[in-house]
């Protein structure tokens, strides 16, 4: 469900803050947060925050086109492996009956 207008964005009070200092110094550093659910707001454009995805920050420089998301979805909290794949699979069944004991010869 969508924020109401009424309110606004949602943004941190801390996170804003350091923004809006950073613009009024002129100053362009990392700002490190661990605030996913905030939206990025118009003021963050073109300063880079180091979003915390559970493990590690994550660098995420801002543009205009990121402007209404959230900063947790430009740091992914998952890593996709892949799914396994054919041969894998194929060798797995061929390996099967190869590995079972051969049948020993009947002597008459």
């Amino acid at each position: 469900m969508a924020r109401s207008l009424k309110k606004g964005p949602f943004v941190d009070d801390h996170l804003i803050k350091k923004v809006e200092a950073m613009n009024a110094a002129g100053d362009r550093k990392v700002i490190k947060t661990w605030s996913r659910r905030s939206t990025i707001t118009p003021e963050m454009i073109g300063h880079t925050l180091a979003v915390y995805n559970g493990k590690k920050f994550v660098p995420v420089y801002v543009t205009e086109n990121m402007v209404g998301h959230k900063l947790g979805e430009f740091s992914p909290t998952r890593q996709f492996r892949g799914h396994s794949s054919k041969v894998e699979k194929v060798a797995k069944v061929g390996a099967a009956p190869a590995a079972a004991p051969a049948a020993a010869p009947a002597k008459a």
